[in-house]
């Protein structure tokens, strides 16, 4: 009898800084200096070598190393994951300004790096729903569109992590995954 195959997506109810998967996904802001929500409590779980890893991505612009809608990948540091994917999520300004687009955009471009850097195991959280506002049901369908959208034309990653921090939350990633 073979065995069940496991899905590529899943949910879980835990603290994104404690899972041992290949790449933690960082909901970071265009300066990558650590900030509040999930941002502060990987940076602060990380240690100063996060902080260091991020001063040394070169800016763009002035005081911009990831714009919103991209991805930089730095190490894990003290982190179990063994590296930190930082993306940057559009603040909601009502849905009119291109948030949509750049929130996928977040989505596909840390998958692309995970798959660039062989990684086969990513847990995202739930991109730009804290202060940045997004609302959950929308982000969440976007979330799993673009993870689906991805995983169905790449090998890698095997496997993605979609984490929540409340109940809440993960009955929304839930339903939102059909799961």
């Amino acid at each position: 009898m073979s065995a069940e195959r496991q899905p590529r997506v899943t949910v879980h109810r835990t603290d994104i800084t404690t899972l041992a998967v290949d790449a933690i996904v960082n909901a970071a802001n265009e300066r990558m200096l650590g900030g509040g929500g999930v941002d502060g409590a990987i940076h602060r779980a990380a240690g100063p070598s996060l902080l260091a890893a991020c001063r040394r991505i070169p800016e763009v612009r002035p005081g911009i190393r990831c714009p919103t809608g991209e991805a930089r990948i730095t190490g894990g540091c003290d982190l179990p994951a063994a590296h930190v994917i930082h993306t940057v999520g559009p603040v909601w300004r009502g849905g009119m300004a291109g948030e949509p687009k750049l929130l996928a955009s977040c989505y596909r471009s840390s998958l692309a790096l995970a798959a660039e850097h062989g990684l086969r195991s990513v847990a995202f959280p739930a991109i730009s729903c804290g202060v940045y506002g997004y609302p959950l049901d929308a982000a969440a369908a976007i979330a799993v569109r673009e993870i689906r959208m991805f995983l169905d034309a790449h090998p890698l990653p095997e496997r993605v992590v979609l984490v929540a921090f409340d109940a809440g939350i993960e009955s929304v990633l839930r339903a939102a995954l059909g799961a």
